[in-house]
């Protein structure tokens, strides 16, 4: 058992298995107060097993987070799959289907965008505040290529990634917006819980400017998305 803090609130893993206490070192708080305790059973672990030859240890590190992100949004908290990117204190959201390249404009960012860092490469954490803005922090959850940090920033733009033989950019109106984001969110858990998210979603959509970038896998791609999205 151990306490992390994921975007300002405590948990509590009572974990069976090592693997997800070594995962979440750069998250892990003194004592045993939390704002709630998330455990997974022997049977959620050997069905998560179904979907790939796993260790068990992995399996329950999977199953704990989609507990956490049914609960989170409760505080205002959602998931959002996601690449998020920090330069000079603001986020920059991006996200695509699978396959379309996230992960390589990610890199294209930190080759030709000064101070960029990944914030988090694939599961970031998204908080609607008081004011109706937006911060996005870090997990532990960051996807195959482990790229993120324990940081957060104020969410500034999102965009939508797209294959395209040339690189172009437009801003996306609330519409579009709202069907592209729904296949990002982890609307899963109670009926509760669900509903709490899609009135997230709606803050996330009136939130910060939305663009779609149809590009190809070049320098030019990643100067274009920032020069455009830095200016909203």
């Amino acid at each position: 058992m151990f306490v992390i803090k994921l975007a300002g609130i405590r948990i509590r893993i009572e974990n069976r298995f090592p693997f997800i206490e070594r995962q979440c070192r750069g998250y892990l708080c003194e004592g045993e107060d939390a704002e709630f305790s998330v455990s997974v059973s022997p049977d959620e672990i050997l069905e998560e097993q179904k979907f790939g030859e796993f260790s068990d240890g992995y399996c329950e590190s999977i199953c704990i987070y989609r507990h956490i992100c049914e609960i989170l949004p409760s505080y205002n908290i959602f998931l959002m799959h996601s690449s998020v990117i920090e330069v000079d204190g603001y986020a920059y959201a991006f996200t695509a289907k699978s396959g379309v390249g996230k992960s390589t404009h990610t890199a294209l960012w930190l080759k030709n965008v000064p101070n960029a860092r990944v914030l988090n490469g694939d599961k970031p954490l998204y908080r609607v505040e008081d004011d109706g803005s937006l911060t996005v922090f870090g997990t532990p959850w960051n996807g195959k290529e482990n790229w993120g940090e324990n940081i957060s920033a104020p969410l500034a733009a999102v965009c939508f990634i797209e294959r395209g033989a040339e690189n172009s950019i437009r801003r996306a109106d609330e519409e579009d917006a709202v069907s592209r984001l729904m296949h990002q969110l982890y609307l899963r858990g109670s009926r509760e819980s669900v509903t709490k998210q899609l009135t997230l979603m709606d803050a996330l959509v009136r939130g910060v400017p939305y663009f779609v970038l149809a590009c190809n896998i070049s320098d030019e791609a990643a100067l274009l998305a920032w020069n455009t999205m830095r200016k909203s």
